[in-house]
């Protein structure tokens, strides 16, 4: 499975309109809570990036790094941490979180 990247066909979407691309990236297992896990800047070390997402698999997790890495989310250096993208897509998910709080369905 390649990483979704805008411009590319993705799921969805054979164009890979980037809000598409986004969408299946952030929708793959483990993403968000990776992105969620590297929000304060610890840089945490791949073990304990991993003790932080209970229960994911070692592979998941090596394949989900490299994914959100390619697309530009998630570098490594000492450690994991978000990248300038990384940390704005991260103050627009929290938004989003902010907005899910207030939403009442209707009845």
């Amino acid at each position: 499975m390649t990483t979704p990247l805008p411009g590319q066909p993705v799921r969805g979407s054979a164009t890979g309109r980037p809000v598409m691309a986004l969408l299946d990236l952030l929708g793959r297992r483990w993403a968000l809570r990776i992105l969620w896990e590297l929000r304060a800047g610890a840089n945490p070390t791949f073990r304990e990036l991993q003790q932080r997402c209970d229960g994911v698999s070692s592979s998941v997790l090596a394949t989900r790094l490299r994914e959100l890495g390619e697309a530009d989310l998630v570098g490594h250096a000492e450690g994991y941490s978000l990248t300038g993208q990384g940390r704005s897509l991260f103050e627009t998910l929290v938004r989003l979180d902010a907005w899910a709080n207030e939403w009442r369905p209707r009845a």
